[in-house]
């Protein structure tokens, strides 16, 4: 069985609500453009990823893709995805994370279809179900994040996580309204999306301590690795950075030789595919810490974090982004979320219900 064609079909996302998370995706709204990545094999098996998010179009990286990774892929045994993932690294300077991320989930897809097994069976699995969480978008007033808070709560959702306007006094505000909000029991997190100064990640750290938040997310820059050594002296509240730190598996040793997070962070767009997190999952689980795997960008993407999360013992919860308009898309259904919970999926590979009518009809582009 070899490689025989790659190919990304780039397809129209219409009707994005508009939506920010932090200073750093700004507000997107209206239309972007996924990419159905399709790796075809000499036996008839197919491998697919989705390529992009509502806020990154799938073609800005998919041409690299095409241009840089297709030759290393053609023709080659896609079983073979440990050489495969070493050869596309070597290529990220000329291509992204992402474009390396796409092809590896590909491969795992055959690789599982070609066993018979759900991904998660073909790593070894470790859970059948794990606790959702929802993240908020940035929401125009506290009364709006302590209602979405209330309503995530009452379906019971194991927790919620706040991204902020980023501005450090109306933060702190927001965490305490929503805190009032939801009691005192229910497990609350702050994701800061790297806007603060040390004087300001200290104040608002310490204040989200006071209030019982589970973990302070992002709060200082990912290049900050000194201020995060003194932030996390001064703090009881875990910390958890390495989301954006630049570079896949080898970017997560200073981290961790510098003490300067408590959780590690990442997921198979950012950080290089299923292979990517696998091999930072268990390079945590070495020192007792947690990989808290962030959402994907697509749904596709998130798939694939859901059957690394049922195959890693040190991670604890499925991040769910909201709203929804700016998340779900392709898959029909998409991942359901029962009684607070997201369950493994049984099906061979990724398992997912890939819309492929929906796709053919809004098909824009084939990058070949």
């Amino acid at each position: 069985m070899l490689i025989e064609d790659v190919t990304l079909d780039l397809f129209a996302w219409t009707d994005i609500p508009p939506t920010q998370y932090g200073i750093h995706t700004g507000v997107f709204a209206g239309e972007s453009k996924l990419g159905l990545l399709t790796i075809r094999t000499s036996d008839g098996v197919e491998g697919h990823a989705f390529l992009g998010s509502a806020s990154r179009g799938g073609q800005m990286d998919g041409e690299s893709l095409i241009h840089f990774l297709k030759p290393i892929l053609m023709g080659q045994n896609p079983l073979d995805r440990e050489r495969l993932y070493k050869q596309m690294y070597r290529k990220s300077r000329m291509t992204t994370l992402r474009a390396i991320g796409a092809c590896d989930i590909a491969l795992w897809d055959i690789a599982g279809k070609v066993a018979g097994l759900p991904i998660a069976r073909l790593i070894g699995q470790f859970r059948d179900k794990i606790p959702a969480y929802a993240s908020s978008a940035v929401l125009p007033s506290q009364e709006a994040y302590a209602e979405e808070a209330i309503q995530f709560r009452d379906a019971g959702w194991a927790a919620y996580k706040i991204h902020p306007p980023t501005v450090p006094e109306q933060d702190i505000k927001i965490c305490q309204a929503v805190r009032k909000a939801v009691g005192d029991d229910y497990r609350l997190m702050l994701d800061s999306t790297w806007a603060y100064d040390y004087p300001q990640a200290l104040k608002v750290g310490k204040a989200i301590e006071a209030l019982d938040f589970h973990w302070y997310e992002d709060p200082l820059d990912e290049e900050d690795m000194l201020n995060y050594i003194k932030l996390r002296q001064q703090l009881s509240i875990p910390l958890m950075a390495t989301e954006y730190s630049p570079g896949g598996l080898y970017s997560y040793a200073p981290w961790l030789v510098s003490q300067a997070t408590d959780y590690l962070r990442g997921d198979v767009a950012v950080k290089g595919g299923i292979t990517g997190i696998l091999k930072t999952a268990h390079l945590a689980e070495a020192f007792k810490m947690n990989y808290e795997i962030h959402h994907g960008g697509n749904s596709l993407n998130n798939v694939a974090n859901l059957h690394v999360a049922m195959a890693i013992p040190n991670t604890s919860f499925f991040e769910v982004l909201l709203p929804a308009g700016a998340q779900v898309y392709g898959l029909n259904p998409d991942i359901e979320i029962v009684d607070g919970h997201v369950h493994a999926i049984e099906r061979p590979g990724l398992g997912a219900d890939i819309d492929f009518e929906m796709i053919k009809a809004k098909t824009v582009a084939r990058l070949t």
